[in-house]
C-alpha cells in the first residue's frame, strides 16, 4: 500500500531542498529523495568547494602582482590548507548530516534512495528509505545533472577525472590535461595553474567559454596564456588512453598531449531514463523536461533547476523552487522571466554575463547596437594596474531603446553585473542610464564609457 503525503521531492540539491523545506514549514507532509547527499552539486562538488579553490589561486596571483606596486614577495604555493579547508568547512568530509538535520527540522521526511514516478503523483523509492508514497498535491523533479562524457574513443576505458575528483583531491598533479574549456573547465585549470600545475585546455569550439562574449573570451586566452596555461580551441580529440602513469590526448591534426591527470569537462546533462516520466505522458529520452511558467510539468508534476534546461545555476534552481514552492502553496508571485538570467565564469579576469550576447540577439532577429569600454582605460582600472585586465560590452534592442544583455569581464566582474541585470529586466531605457550619476573611481564607472561607446555606434 502506498503511503499517503502531500508532496514528494526527487532530488535534494539547491532547488528541492529549498522547496521542499518551504513546503515542510509550511505544514505539508513532505517526503524529500535523495540518493547521494542532502544539498547536491553544489556544497560538496560544485560552488562552494571550487569558488574557495578559486578564493585560494586569487591570493597567490594578489601576491605574485606585488613587485612594481607593493614592495618584494615570495610565494611558496600549498595545496593542503585547501584540500583541508574544503574538507572540513564546505562538506564535512562529503557527509551531509547537517542539511539532512535542517531538512527534518523544519518537519520533512528524508527518503534515502532513488525515486521514479510509477504512477500519477506516485513515488516509489529503491533504497533504504524506500517506499511507495502516493503525493496528494503533486511530485517536484529537481534531479540535476551530471557530466556529460563525450564520445572519443578510449575515454570510457581510462580514469578521467570529473570536477568531483578535481575539488576532492588531496594534492595538485605535476600536469593537467582539461577536455572542454567552458566555465568549469577554465576555473579549474586557472586554479591548478596557479598552485604550479603544468595545464592543457583543450576545446572543440572556436573559443574558450563560447558560450560567452568573443570579447570576453579572446580576454580571459590571453591572460590563461600569461599564466603559463596551454590553450588549444578548435581542437578535437580523437583518441584518449592511458599509459601507465600518464593520459594521451589524441587530436584530430595528430598531435598527442600528455598529462599525468585527465579532467573532463564538457558540459552537463539531465538524465532522465530511469524517472518513469512515460506514467505521466512525458518523454523518457527528452534532453530537458518542458515546464511551463509556472514550472508545471504536467498535471501534479512540476520541475525545478539543472534538470528543465534553463541554466545549469544554483540560482536558477532557487529561483525556479521558489516558484513551484508558491504554486502548491497558492500565494500569490509571477512566473518564470530569464531575460535577465545573470552567470558568472570566477576566473581572474571574472566574466559576469546577464541575458543575451550580441550573436544571440542578433539570431533572434533584433537590431542591435553594442558599447564596448576596456577595464584598464577607466580611472578604476589604471589605478587597479596589475591584474586589471577586463571588458565590459553592453548589447542594446534599438528598437525599444533598451537593453537586452550585458558582460562585465574584470576585476569583481560578478559584482559588477547587478546593476545591469536590474536594467536589463527593468528594460530601463538607455537614455536613462546614460543621464544617471556613477560612482567615481569605480570599475562599474566604465559602464558610462561603454554607454557611451553605444551611443557613438548609433
Amino acid at each position: 500500500m502506498a503511503e499517503e503525503v502531500d508532496v514528494v521531492v526527487i532530488g535534494m540539491g539547491p532547488g528541492g531542498e529549498h522547496v521542499a523545506g518551504r513546503l515542510a514549514e509550511a505544514g505539508l507532509r513532505v517526503v524529500g529523495v535523495e540518493a547521494e547527499l542532502v544539498g547536491g552539486e553544489c556544497p560538496y562538488w560544485g560552488c562552494v568547494p571550487s569558488k574557495m579553490m578559486i578564493r585560494a589561486g586569487g591570493l597567490l596571483a594578489e601576491a605574485r602582482r606585488i613587485p612594481g606596486m607593493a614592495g618584494a614577495a615570495r610565494v611558496e604555493p600549498d595545496w593542503s590548507p585547501v584540500a583541508s579547508r574544503i574538507r572540513d568547512e564546505a562538506t564535512d568530509d562529503w557527509n551531509d548530516q547537517v542539511a539532512a538535520d535542517r531538512f527534518r527540522d523544519k518537519g520533512g521526511r528524508l527518503a534515502r534512495g532513488r525515486g521514479r514516478l510509477t504512477g500519477p503523483r506516485t513515488v516509489t523509492v529503491d533504497g533504504p528509505g524506500g517506499g511507495v508514497f502516493e503525493a496528494a498535491r503533486g511530485v517536484v523533479l529537481a534531479t540535476g545533472t551530471k557530466p556529460q562524457i563525450p564520445p572519443v574513443p578510449g575515454l570510457d576505458a581510462v580514469p578521467y577525472w570529473t570536477n568531483r575528483d578535481a575539488i576532492a583531491a588531496t594534492e595538485p598533479p605535476g600536469s593537467l590535461l582539461v577536455l572542454g574549456g567552458g566555465s568549469i573547465g577554465v576555473e579549474l585549470a586557472q586554479v591548478y595553474g596557479r598552485f604550479g600545475t603544468r595545464v592543457t585546455v583543450v576545446e572543440a569550439m572556436g573559443s574558450l567559454v563560447p558560450a560567452d562574449e568573443p570579447e570576453a573570451a579572446a580576454l580571459l586566452t590571453e591572460v590563461l596564456a600569461a599564466e603559463g596555461i596551454t590553450i588549444r580551441t578548435d581542437a578535437r580529440a580523437t583518441a584518449a588512453r592511458h599509459d601507465g602513469d600518464a593520459f594521451v590526448l589524441v587530436l584530430e591534426s595528430g598531435e598527442e598531449l600528455t598529462a599525468d591527470r585527465l579532467l573532463v569537462a564538457t558540459g552537463r546533462r539531465a538524465d532522465l531514463r530511469d524517472l518513469g516520466l512515460e506514467t505521466a505522458g512525458l518523454d523518457p529520452a527528452a534532453r530537458w523536461v518542458r515546464t511551463d511558467g509556472r514550472m508545471r510539468a504536467a498535471d501534479g508534476l512540476w520541475a525545478a533547476g539543472d534538470v528543465t534546461g534553463h541554466g545549469a545555476f544554483t540560482h536558477v534552481a532557487m529561483y525556479e523552487a521558489e516558484i513551484v514552492a508558491r504554486e502548491i502553496l497558492g500565494e500569490p508571485g509571477p512566473g518564470a522571466d530569464y531575460r535577465a538570467l545573470p552567470r558568472v565564469t570566477f576566473t581572474d579576469p571574472e566574466i559576469g554575463a546577464v541575458g543575451l550576447t550580441e550573436g544571440q540577439a542578433r539570431d533572434r532577429g533584433l537590431r542591435v547596437r553594442t558599447g564596448l569600454a576596456q577595464v584598464p582605460s577607466s580611472a578604476r582600472g589604471w589605478i587597479h594596474k596589475a591584474g586589471n585586465q577586463g571588458v565590459i560590452k553592453l548589447v542594446e534592442d534599438v528598437d525599444r531603446g533598451i537593453l537586452v544583455g550585458a558582460t562585465t569581464a574584470g576585476p569583481a566582474g560578478g559584482e559588477m553585473l547587478y546593476g545591469l541585470a536590474v536594467a536589463v529586466q527593468a528594460e530601463v531605457p538607455v537614455e536613462t542610464l546614460r543621464h544617471m550619476i556613477y560612482a567615481y573611481p569605480t570599475f562599474h564607472r566604465g559602464v558610462e564609457d561603454a554607454l557611451r561607446d553605444l551611443v557613438k555606434g548609433g
